[in-house]
This record gives structure tokens, C-alpha cells and sequence, in this order.
């Protein structure tokens, strides 16, 4: 409350407040022994303030009463300051007062009481099991948390206290030819990073299912290489959840698109608004893109956004047709023109965040998922529907233009399909795309009883690079005649 009233004393017409305190801790193995361990906390505040249409921001450890006076007032002197160079005055979007807002991640056990003995102890035994399958020659594994308690307040009455919990279990198992010809990997893609505490390291299974990835890594090792060519490509989520984030999700945030993100993120070929929302047709009819920040469990879940707002479901992409971007409760305005034609009214969709007290936010993306399919189609379907094809699971190396136009995806494990049925596994994959003909070729859609959620831990945007994690969920999917390239190395 100082801080605000600091900040308008000073000459803001707007202005919020963050106090967090992020704990992160990381602990990494190989094989037998302890590669690394961190334990970090930090602990500040930072004020953003709205000056004649001018944002500023500033920032500090120092929770003194002197200091968060004077950095509220410094903030606002720099949004004074901005003026000079602005073109168009911010005009927020209005959005609900939130007067006494309490959110907690849906954690079992807060992973920082587990004893760190405990954790290491966990991954050992997940190496030693994975070792133990002949031809398995290196094992990493490791795990992260992340507690961030959070406090925001701003100007408008908006008062929330979250408590946002992250985990990430993974392993990668290295496989080697006796003649010491090939290696091939096997990575832990299957297990997810969630919203979860402790329990989602259990639930993992990282000792029962570490034997099952070093015999698949060892599989690769005599797997066909590809012949290149045209196939039918069958998708388990595992893998799609990039495809997702990089080809649907990054090119609808609304900055990126009007070029904001132009010097590092890149730009976006989803532009401009006024020609592509309800023209634009990203994909077959079946296909249906949503934006959330609330899916239970999800990286990207929150009560409220880091400007205090509620996020809403939304559809990105509906039956095919491109239908709204991601916003802050800047950017919603910008829109404004498309929400009236709608029917709807002008707000945020709760997506602005920073990784920390000492950063500003801005708009990164929710979860952006792809909705199952009516018919409760699953995986064994898929394949069953397929007559010449290659089933693709987990995610791999991937290349994508500034665009996210042109892209070329591999994964962890391939299989061959013929009249069917799978009939060997496959290496050396990768298939290229121009995203809207990659996703006006996908002619089945799982069910509901397929979906999945895949998560990515470390988005970066923006400059200074912050870091952003969401989740992104499908079910298995079916692309017709897509190109398939061979990657493996040449002696």
C-alpha cells in the first residue's frame, strides 16, 4: 500500500506492485554420482507505474519503508520519462477488482520439506535400474522445483496472494553400439513437468520406467533408417506438445504479431489481426486451439495474472479459423475493433507474467492446447486407420523460422507403419512443414481419453530474456502425406 500510494503521490495514474519470493532448486546426477546442486532464493518487490500513457518500471531487495517509497517514485519518474518517446498512449482494458484473492498450486507435498538425501537417493536407484539393461551405457537424470509466493496489489483496489509450485523429474539414457559405430538416446519425455509438488516426482516412477526407456534407447541403436519420402504421420501427444507450442502458440501472441518481438522472439505470419481473425484458415474444421491459464495440474495455472487478472478459457483457433490472440489487458484494446464485431467485451485474457519480482511483465503465452475430437478416438486407432505411415513419439530437435512458418520437428522413437499395424521401429527422423499446410493435413483427432499435457520448463521471450513455463495439451493426432527427411550422420 506504500508503495501505490507512493506512486500516484508521485503522479501515476495506474500502478501495481509485486512482492515475491522464488525459491529454485535443481539437483542433477550421472550414473553413480552427483553432478550438481542449487538451492536459490530471492526476494524483492517491483512497482510498474502508468504515467500519460508512459509505463515505467523499477525495482528492489530492499523492503525498507524509505526504499519502497523510493522505488516507487523512481518508477514513476522513469514512465515520465518514456513519454519522450512515445508514439500511442497505453490504454488498459478494463478488468474485475479483485479485493482479497487467495490461490495455491494443487500440491500434496511441498517438495522443498523432501530432504535432499531423499531426492538424490531417488535418482540413483533410477540410474542403477537403467544401467542394468545391457547396451545402456550413460545415464543423467535430475529434478527441479520451484516455490514462487507471490503478493500483487495495484491501484484499482485488486489484492491477490498465490503460492505457484513447478516440478520437473527427467531422465536421458545413452545407448552404445559394441563397435562403438552409433549412440542413440532415449529421453524422459513421457514424464512431463507440472504444476505439482513432490508428488508428481513419485507419481513419475522414475526406477520402474528407467529400465523400460534404456531398452528403448538400446532399440534405436538397430532401428531401420528412414527412407525419405512422403508418409502419413501418426503423433502421440508426447511429441506434439512442441509441434504446438512453437507452430500455434508462439505465432498467436499478440506482440510478437504486430512486431514487438521482432529483434529476438521473432515476428509471427498470423498478421496482421485485421486480415487473419475469422478469415484465416489455420486448419481443418476438427481442429480446435484453447488458450487457459487453469487446466488443473498445467505449468501455465494460476488464480490471477501479474496484472491482477482472472484469466478466462478462449478459443485461439475454432473450427479451423483463426479467432483471437493472446492479451494483456494492454493489448485487449488493441483488439477492441474485433471483440464488438464479436459481441464481447474488451478484456485481458490474463496473460501477462514475469519471471520475477525484479522483472517487468508482459504478455507470454498461457496453455494453448489442442481439444480432443468427439469421437473417442485413441492412439491404436490411429495407427489401425493408417496404411503406409510413421508413428512419432516424444519430442526431439526442432529448427523453426522467425515466422514460425517454416519448420522441421524429430522426436524420440519412431515406428513404421504398414497396413495398420506397427512393424519396426524406425531412426534417423525428421519431417519438415509450412504450418498451415502441416495442419490442414491432420485428418484425425483422439478423443478425450488420449489427452495428455505437455510442458515446456524454459521459454525465453523478450530483452532482458525471461523466462516463462506452460503446459500444452492434445490427444494423439493423424497428418496426411507430410515430408520425411533422413537426419542420420555421415561417416
Amino acid at each position: 500500500m506504500l508503495a501505490l500510494d507512493a506512486a500516484r503521490s508521485a503522479g501515476a495514474q495506474y500502478a501495481d506492485v509485486r512482492i515475491s519470493r522464488n525459491r529454485v532448486q535443481s539437483i542433477s546426477t550421472r550414473e553413480r554420482r552427483v553432478q550438481g546442486l542449487s538451492d536459490n532464493e530471492t526476494f524483492g518487490f517491483g512497482v510498474r507505474t502508468l504515467v500519460g500513457g508512459a509505463w515505467g518500471f523499477a525495482a528492489s531487495s530492499d523492503l525498507t519503508r524509505d526504499e519502497v517509497a523510493r522505488v516507487a517514485r523512481q518508477s514513476a519518474a522513469q514512465a515520465k520519462a518514456n513519454r519522450a518517446a512515445l508514439v500511442k498512449p497505453v490504454v488498459l482494458a478494463p478488468a474485475p477488482v479483485t479485493k482479497d484473492g487467495t490461490w495455491r498450486s494443487p500440491v500434496k507435498t511441498d517438495p522443498f520439506d523432501v530432504p535432499i538425501e531423499d531426492k538424490v537417493a531417488l535418482l540413483l536407484a533410477a540410474n542403477e535400474a537403467a544401467l542394468k539393461v545391457q547396451g545402456s551405457r550413460f545415464v543423467n537424470s535430475a529434478m527441479f522445483f520451484l516455490r514462487e509466493e507471490k503478493t500483487y496489489a495495484n491501484s484499482e483496489g485488486t489484492f491477490t496472494v498465490q503460492t505457484i509450485y513447478r516440478a520437473s523429474p527427467t531422465m536421458t539414457v545413452t545407448a552404445v553400439s559394441q563397435d562403438f559405430s552409433d549412440f542413440q538416446s532415449r529421453q524422459s519425455t513421457d514424464i512431463a513437468p507440472m504444476g505439482r509438488g513432490y508428488d508428481h516426482v513419485l507419481d513419475a516412477k522414475l526406477v520402474e520406467n528407467a529400465p523400460r526407456w534404456a531398452e528403448e534407447a538400446v532399440q534405436k541403436l538397430s532401428a531401420k533408417p528412414v527412407d525419405v519420402g512422403r508418409y502419413d504421420l501418426v503423433l502421440d501427444p508426447t511429441h506434439l506438445g512442441l509441434t504446438i507450442h512453437e507452430s500455434i502458440a508462439h505465432p498467436t501472441e499478440l506482440d510478437r504479431v504486430y512486431g514487438y518481438e521482432a529483434n529476438y522472439a521473432g515476428t509471427s505470419f498470423v498478421s496482421p489481426p485485421e486480415e487473419k481473425l475469422g478469415k484465416f484458415r489455420y486448419g481443418p474444421e476438427i481442429m480446435n486451439i484453447q488458450g487457459d491459464r487453469m487446466q488443473d495440474g498445467s505449468l501455465g495455472a494460476v488464480g490471477w495474472d501479474d496484472e491482477g487478472v482472472q484469466p478466462e478459457t478462449f478459443l485461439i483457433i475454432k473450427n479451423g479459423i483463426v479467432n483471437d490472440y493472446q492479451t494483456t489487458r494492454e493489448q485487449a484494446n488493441w483488439l477492441d475493433w474485433w471483440y464488438k464485431q464479436q459481441g464481447k467485451p474488451t478484456r485481458s485474457h490474463g496473460c501477462s507474467y514475469a519471471q520475477s519480482w525484479a522483472d517487468v511483465q508482459f504478455q507470454r503465452m498461457p496453455n494453448v492446447s489442442l481439444l480432443p475430437s468427439e469421437k473417442n478416438l485413441k492412439w491404436d486407432d490411429l495407427i489401425a486407420a493408417t496404411d503406409r505411415g510413421i508413428a512419432i513419439v516424444g519430442d526431439g530437435s526442432f529448427s523453426i523460422d522467425q515466422q514460425r512458418y517454416n519448420a522441421q520437428f524429430g522426436g524420440q522413437l519412431f515406428y513404421e507403419i504398414k497396413g495398420g499395424k506397427i512393424t519396426g521401429m524406425l531412426k534417423d527422423v525428421a519431417y519438415q512443414m509450412r504450418t498451415p499446410e502441416f495442419w490442414n493435413a491432420m485428418d484425425m483427432i483422439g478423443g478425450k481419453d488420449s489427452y495428455w499435457l505437455w510442458g515446456a520448463f524454459g521459454d525465453a521471450k523478450g530483452q532482458p530474456t525471461q523466462a516463462n513455463a506452460v503446459s500444452h495439451g492434445c490427444p494423439p493426432t493423424r497428418h496426411r502425406g507430410i515430408n520425411v527427411i533422413n537426419t542420420g550422420r555421415k561417416a
